[in-house]
């Protein structure tokens, strides 16, 4: 192993043997390209991760960003390596060429971002937050605005953020209370003035870009100066660091967070309008900003499962290589690697499953990403995008968990990596949505509350799995299990419905989770038939032992999850406040 982050045959056995990429290639934006082309742009992507952006992980850890004179300051290593980012085109990898990219498919790009996200999470954070915002930008904004606030970002020269919690509204944006008032047009559009502040900002300000473009969320006032009540009357805003004319906007850093981990990207207590207002101009119509934010979330929440599945399978390498080389303990009177004891081998194996997992997880929904004239892949993604985000997020620091344990004392200090790829993890089940509001997004909008299109594609599709694995020797019995569960969680829904309303989403995470593991299951028995087709070495041969141990180990626990997700006993609501 000469680098820890991803193996390349892993990334393309997922996108070529499996997921088969080249059939995306017919699609007319696409046509352009071909597995020569995405594997340069892997080579070029593997090679710039390990040389500038793994180069720096550490001291971007141990040298956090600094507020001087109202200016943050961040580590010198990162600028160039984000330069380089920008010089390679993979800023604008995603974005089609009348924009000025190069075009690829999203599961390209996901797939590319893999190797920077394993090997520094906290400076690939900048790239995703403004790919994101350009997007949203290209795709809700007048001409004026892509050219002016989209275009500079698609290149690299500018960065963008996200701006919705508040120091008194995280979760819940109803209670916003940044405020825009209008104040004209001009040829980029109707013009407002933003008071407020903002909370948890990542990337809020930095001294790498030229510029900085936040998108806002706020309220316009009503006739009587009232801000509106719930998230209808939310707008969103561009707001630059940097005006056209050159001039700084009213944005000021208040303060920076001190994290336990990811702490190369800077997070910023913003003041917008400490003066006479910081000028932003809306994007799109008013009271729509949800749901246009809703448009960067999501591509967002597939980044940061995906960044979650890269560390979980980074501490997973690391933990695979110390367990053959750490020579402990003796088995038929000799000394051996760890890796040789049965406890450590059945950790890595859960490492293997968790990681390798969480990561086909991410690509499959990337590859729904790029079919958005189908109405299948449309409902099966909007289904599992809250998944996509959290079971890698919870899993996937699962993992990062294990490889601390396998390095023993050892792991537990700054000397290796693995204990600085856990606290980076954990940051993942909290932000773009804790693993809570996941959930409740899944049981609640997702399915209770939808029209059963999303999960009536997800069973056609598992069910074909199952059929395929029935003909296939040692995979019948994976199939007739798979089924079975998916029995569980139709059976766990119907009870849900059965209970009453105010009741339904009282355990809705435990539904995710044990959803989670039916459709991870699902998706490693479908890599497992691809593994069985494409060859019989070692490499395959791991794919379907991680298949098995993952039925016969993982699969088993959703029984507990969806039985506590159907519970009438009331007992987490009926306790007294006073009895914790």
């Amino acid at each position: 192993m000469t680098h820890p982050l991803i193996v390349r045959r892993d990334l393309d056995f997922m996108l070529h043997d499996w997921l088969k990429m080249e059939t995306l290639f017919q699609a007319p934006a696409f046509a352009d390209h071909s597995r020569e082309s995405i594997d340069a742009v892997l080579d070029l992507s593997e090679a710039l991760a390990v040389d500038l952006f793994l180069t720096h992980h550490k001291a971007s850890d141990e040298i956090e960003p600094r507020l001087e004179n109202g200016q943050v300051v961040t580590l010198p290593a990162i600028k160039p390596a984000l330069e380089q980012y920008a010089e390679l085109g993979l800023f604008a990898a995603g974005f089609g060429e009348e924009l000025g990219g190069l075009g690829l498919p999203f599961l390209a790009c996901t797939a590319s971002f893999a190797f920077f996200a394993a090997a520094n999470i906290a400076t690939s954070a900048y790239a995703l937050l403004t790919t994101a915002n350009a997007r949203l930008i290209a795709t809700a904004g007048s001409a004026k605005q892509i050219e002016t606030f989209a275009l500079p970002q698609i290149a690299g020269r500018w960065f963008g953020t996200m701006c919705l919690s508040e120091p008194q509204a995280g979760s819940n944006l109803a209670d916003v209370r940044t405020k825009a008032v209008a104040d004209g047009e001009d040829d980029l559009g109707a013009r407002y003035r933003l008071s407020g502040n903002k909370m948890w900002i990542s990337g809020g300000d930095q001294d790498i870009s030229e510029n900085i473009v936040h998108l806002v969320l706020a309220k316009i006032p009503l006739a009587d100066g009232s801000l509106p009540d719930g998230t209808r009357g939310l707008s969103l805003f561009i707001v630059p660091k940097i005006l056209p004319d050159g001039q700084r906007n009213d944005v000021s850093v208040a303060g920076l967070n001190h994290k336990m981990g990811y702490r190369g990207t800077s997070n910023c207590l913003l003041n917008f309008g400490e003066g006479e207002g910081a000028l932003g101009w809306r994007l799109g119509e008013p009271g729509r900003g949800l749901q246009q934010m809703f448009l960067m979330m999501n591509e967002a929440r597939i980044g940061v499962g995906l960044g979650a599945a890269a560390l979980g399978y980074r501490g997973y390498r690391h933990a695979l290589r110390y367990a053959q080389e750490r020579i402990q303990g003796q088995r038929d009177g000799g000394a051996v690697a760890i890796i040789e004891h049965p406890d450590v081998r059945q950790m890595l194996l859960a490492q293997k499953a968790y990681a390798e997992g969480a990561l086909a997880l991410c690509l499959y929904c990337a590859k729904l990403v790029d079919q958005p004239e189908d109405a299948d892949a449309a409902a099966l993604l909007g289904l599992l995008t809250p998944v996509a985000k959290t079971w890698p997020s919870e899993f996937g620091l699962a993992a990062n968990d294990i490889a601390i344990q396998i390095h023993g004392g050892y792991g537990y200090t700054r000397d290796f990596d693995v204990e600085q790829l856990y606290r980076e993890n954990r940051l993942n089940p909290i932000h773009e949505g804790t693993t809570g509001i996941q959930g409740l997004d899944l049981l609640g909008r997702k399915i209770l509350r939808a029209d059963g299109v999303g999960m009536a594609v997800l069973e056609r599709r598992m069910m074909q799995t199952c059929a395929h694995a029935r003909s296939t020797p040692d995979l019948a019995d994976l199939a007739d299990a798979l089924t079975a569960a998916w029995t569980v969680v139709k059976q766990a829904v119907a009870a849900v419905q059965a209970l009453p309303e105010a009741a339904q989403l009282d355990h809705a995470t435990a539904f995710l989770r044990g959803f989670g593991h039916v459709v991870t299951a699902w998706l490693w028995l479908d890599q497992a038939l691809a593994a069985k087709t494409a060859g019989a070495d070692a490499f395959h041969a791991g794919k379907i032992v991680a298949c098995r141990f993952f039925f016969e180990f993982e699969l088993p626990k959703i029984d507990h999850w969806l039985t506590t997700a159907a519970s009438a006993s009331g007992l987490t609501m009926a306790v007294a406040n006073d009895s914790f």
